[in-house]
């Protein structure tokens, strides 16, 4: 399970910064930051992967995002540009709507608190909590902050507080630019629910759980570093160096299975759903499912469906 934390900072960072509110709702707001720049050379380089499905009258664009990132990245032009607007409807993982933060601060209060006789901290071994409290003490926060949580959510909580600081934001990610550029007026539709994506990670085997929390806490230090690394394979358009800074922590293939492979298969079976009504898509996912082996792609090659690299 190498580097998991990194994985985890990418498959669901958007909603994980929003599901910050409850745990975070006392705590004083951190000193703000300088904002993180890609530098311009990453930026200038070949763009964001992206592909196209077709048939005779219904096309659907696919897109690999970062649910986060620094301000003022340029990768919205050309052929990404062009297929939004041409597209009828923008899909993405799940819909991010005004109402999204209350809906999430509602489903982490039903599925991420622990019994009211446990806490966080006491399912720690004294090694485990020594990493913990490090990492706590590293952020500035108390190391009591998330002892009302289970262990997924502080996982993701440790994976996004240390790029949150460092100028990392939803508001900047690919998912809300795509929202801004289509327009109030272009329909939306989502692959997934809030509710599903927690599931993935609050049915985890318990002692699963703590290992990532720990290696979220080993990590805060290099996690911010990891996901530059990240963006810039993606500013490129390098799909495979992507998929192996992204879906190389995934060892673990029960986890692999569920996190990833399943959820592909699912969104290719979509895809070739929808490929039955006329039209133009854009649909907007995780960069890491558009990569690497058992791909979104791979999933619809399974099908019968090939696949076009448009940008």
């Amino acid at each position: 399970m190498k580097m998991f934390a990194h994985r985890l900072a990418g498959l669901l960072t958007g909603t994980a910064i929003l599901f910050a509110g409850p745990a975070l709702a006392q705590q004083q707001k951190p000193t703000p930051v300088p904002t993180a720049q890609v530098p311009a050379e990453q930026v200038e380089m070949g763009g964001p992967a992206l592909w196209k499905v077709a048939d005779e009258d219904t096309t659907i664009y696919l897109f690999g995002t970062v649910h986060a990132l620094p301000k003022d990245v340029d990768w919205f032009k050309g052929n990404v540009a062009d297929a939004l607007a041409s597209s009828d409807i923008l899909v993405t993982e799940i819909m991010m709507t005004p109402d999204a933060a209350t809906d999430m601060q509602s489903i982490i209060m039903n599925t991420g608190m622990l019994p009211a006789d446990q806490k966080l901290r006491d399912m720690l071994d004294e090694k485990q909590r020594a990493s913990y409290d490090a990492a706590m003490t590293k952020l500035g926060m108390p190391v009591e902050t998330f002892d009302r949580f289970e262990p997924w959510y502080a996982s993701m909580m440790l994976s996004m507080l240390p790029i949150m600081k460092e100028g990392y934001s939803p508001e900047s990610g690919v998912e809300a630019v795509l929202t801004t550029k289509g327009g109030e007026a272009k329909p939306r539709g989502e692959l997934e629910t809030i509710e599903f994506q927690m599931s993935l990670f609050d049915q985890l085997p318990l002692d699963s759980q703590i290992a990532f929390l720990v290696q979220a806490a080993e990590g805060v230090d290099t996690i911010k570093g990891m996901l530059d690394k990240m963006i810039a394979e993606w500013l490129e358009g390098d799909a495979d160096g992507l998929a192996e800074l992204m879906n190389e922590g995934l060892t673990d293939q029960v986890l692999a299975e569920r996190l990833l492979y399943q959820r592909n298969a699912n969104w290719a079976e979509w895809i070739d759903t929808r490929l039955d009504t006329p039209g133009t898509v854009f649909i907007a996912v995780g960069a890491g499912h558009l990569a690497g082996a058992k791909s979104v792609q791979d999933a619809l090659e399974l099908r019968g469906i090939e696949t076009a690299r448009v940008q």
